[in-house]
């Protein structure tokens, strides 16, 4: 049992006592010896002002609160273990989005690192030990996420004004926002478009302005979204009009197989070994891409549409080495 366990139990065993505990009956719940309930004790004196008292005539340790209430550990309570998976989680979002929490979690994130250090537990080790390998993210000005982050848990609408790359084009909309997603190391708001009257996916590094404004945000019920945004394929939202159907080698069969491309996709593996793929999608743009970069692994079967994209897209790349 380590000092954190320890500090919690002897906690836990004077609160749950209506008389003062003696000495002994605490070595005996925290299993450790005389001089070790003792240390424990001061450290919840000196650490979380724990007003711990001892009386001489009932020889034993309770909770003197001034007003008789009950006395609780400061803050969210956690074990060592507990505590370090939550210093990982947040190391982890300030390697995603940094300063995405930081404002709220940073008086949290104070007295965790107090606790973790009685624990003899290194949060600079963390970031020495856990890493995340952006590949393709693009930087997101802070000050839009943070205005962004905060209408859209404050439920508020936001003026933006947006540059969309698919048409190199400038647009200003009062839009209701509903989600943030992070997908492929970028991030996207899905928002309700006043101007369009329907939902849309805006990117978040693409937002020029963005400006909260004091009318409450219209609420699309989550089924209605995730039919919108989840359904098809990748970042493109709507109702899937095809179903690809893809062969990969045997070979390239052994990544693929375990890969999650869509939430209904369907696959087999079949007598040669190779794998077929089954996936709906709506926008053919973002698939073709990924097709492409399995190169001769990947056989698109249908629909014909997609295979003449797919043909076209070699015989193009092939066309810059001849």
């Amino acid at each position: 049992m380590d000092r954190l366990q320890r500090i919690y139990k002897l906690h836990r065993v004077i609160a749950s006592h209506r008389l003062p505990v003696p000495h002994s009956v605490l070595q005996e719940k925290l299993e450790c010896s005389r001089a070790t309930v003792t240390r424990v004790i001061e450290e919840m004196r000196l650490h979380f002002n724990a007003p711990i008292k001892y009386d001489r005539a009932r020889n034993g340790y309770f909770y003197d609160t001034q007003d008789g209430g009950v006395f609780e550990l400061p803050g969210v309570w956690f074990n060592a273990g507990e505590l370090y998976a939550l210093l990982t989680t947040q190391q982890l979002l300030e390697q995603l989005q940094p300063g995405l929490l930081d404002n709220h979690l940073k008086p949290l994130k104070t007295r965790i690192e107090k606790i973790l250090s009685m624990a003899a537990m290194d949060k600079g080790e963390i970031a020495n030990r856990v890493r995340i390998l952006r590949q393709a993210g693009r930087t997101t000005e802070s000050g839009h996420f943070q205005t962004v982050a905060g209408a859209l848990l404050a439920r508020r609408r936001l003026a933006i004004r947006y540059h969309a790359r698919s048409d190199d084009a400038e647009t200003r909309r009062e839009i209701s926002p509903q989600r943030l997603t992070h997908y492929r190391d970028n991030w996207y708001l899905d928002a309700y478009c006043h101007e369009r009257n329907g939902l849309r996916s805006f990117a978040v590094d693409r937002l020029r302005e963005v400006k909260p404004l004091e009318q409450t945000a219209q609420d699309i019920a989550a089924e209605k979204l995730d039919a919108h945004f989840a359904t098809s394929y990748g970042i493109f939202a709507g109702v899937p009009k095809h179903t690809a159907v893809l062969r990969f080698t045997p070979e390239r069969a052994r990544w693929v197989a375990d890969e999650h491309w869509h939430p209904q996709q369907q696959s087999s593996t079949l007598e040669d070994g190779s794998y077929e793929l089954r996936i709906p999608y709506s926008d053919p743009r973002e698939l073709v891409m990924d097709i492409l970069k399995h190169g001769a692994d990947v056989e698109v079967i249908s629909p014909e549409s997609l295979r003449n994209a797919v043909a076209e897209h070699l015989q193009n790349a092939l066309g810059r080495y001849r």
